[in-house]
């Protein structure tokens, strides 16, 4: 008797799963409300990783909004070993965590309405982002927004053409301490990360510019020139601001690594870090994703990577002072 019980429990489970799978119920998106489905472009970043684990999470934060990652297409870069060699593995762990994976980016687009562009290689984010700005979609532009100064200038462009404000930022943004600041009162600050190198990236581009985006999260937009001192294992990029303020940024490649710094204010010094995790960045997210206002202005992104351009060039010109001025201009040549 118990037997027979058991038989058709199972069959009439079976029978209920086809009735489901028939209705649609399988796949992943059509489980979120619509306007909430996120789509990710690029499993070849722990980002990815850490997004998923928080917003399809069993039980996610309510700040959040019922935001959820649904589906994913994965590359990705092709020829940086150390992040395309991630993409297998990466592939598994999300769909593990209900995600769908894409065949293509416009099969992406089909079924989300959001976008987290996260490919670890930005020489491909101004090709991706074109596809979404065609879509119609909000999205947000992982670090670093481009390979290059021009692209990033070809992003914004394409943005205010297609009329969708984009948001980028790192996650140290929102390092701890940030808030306590009134930025009214800093008279400098000076600002320290990893700054691992990727040949196929200027310099600071590929991690450094976490350093940089803490810098100017305090001081502001309005940076006029900038000098580097490098060697292998450290760069210093010391910035004059057009007031006579001067904020620097320390990227190091060896010992125990941090991310922090120091802000000077007319009060007294106050300490930046330790670093916050990803929770107070995807929050910021999902409030641009729900409004479309940015928290973070295309001048002052633009101004960040010309920053680092310019530091670039001081290197190549053995730690000369570099105007940003000049390499915008070189770039919108």
């Amino acid at each position: 008797m118990m037997t027979m019980n058991r038989r058709k429990f199972i069959e009439a489970s079976a029978l209920a799963g086809t009735s489901l799978g028939m209705l649609g119920f399988k796949t992943p998106h059509t489980l979120v409300a619509e306007g909430k489905r996120i789509g990710i472009i690029g499993l070849d970043t722990s980002h990815s990783i850490e997004f998923t684990k928080v917003l399809n999470a069993a039980q996610p934060n309510p700040a959040y909004d019922g935001y959820r990652i649904v589906a994913a297409y994965p590359y990705g870069s092709k020829d940086i070993e150390k992040s395309a060699s991630r993409i297998p593995g990466y592939i598994e762990d999300v769909k593990r965590m209900g995600v769908q994976i894409t065949g293509s980016i416009k099969d992406l687009l089909e079924i989300t309405d959001v976008i987290l562009l996260e490919t670890n290689d930005g020489r491909l984010h101004l090709e991706q982002a074109m596809e979404v700005f065609k879509a119609g979609k909000k999205m947000f532009i992982d670090k670093p927004v481009a390979a290059s100064l021009r692209d990033t200038l070809a992003i914004y462009k394409a943005s205010e053409k297609y009329k969708i404000p984009v948001f980028s930022a790192s996650s140290l943004r929102y390092i701890k301490g940030i808030d306590s600041i009134d930025k009214s009162k800093v008279v400098g600050a000076d600002a320290f990360s990893p700054a691992a190198l990727e040949k196929t990236h200027p310099d600071f581009y590929w991690y450094g510019v976490h350093g940089v985006e803490t810098l100017y999260t305090v001081m502001g937009r309005g940076c006029k020139s900038v000098t580097r001192v490098h060697t292998p294992d450290t760069d210093i990029i010391v910035g004059v601001w057009q007031d006579g303020r001067i904020g620097t940024v320390r990227g190091t490649r060896s010992g125990k690594n941090h991310y922090g710094g120091t802000v000077f204010t007319v009060d007294g010094n106050q300490i930046l870090g330790p670093y916050a995790g990803y929770e107070p960045l995807l929050a910021h997210i999902v409030k641009y994703f729900n409004t479309g206002e940015i928290p973070v202005s295309p001048e002052e992104t633009i101004e960040i990577f010309a920053f680092m351009e310019a530091a670039d060039e001081s290197k190549r010109q053995s730690g000369k002072s570099v105007t940003l001025e000049s390499v915008l201009k070189k770039a919108s040549s």
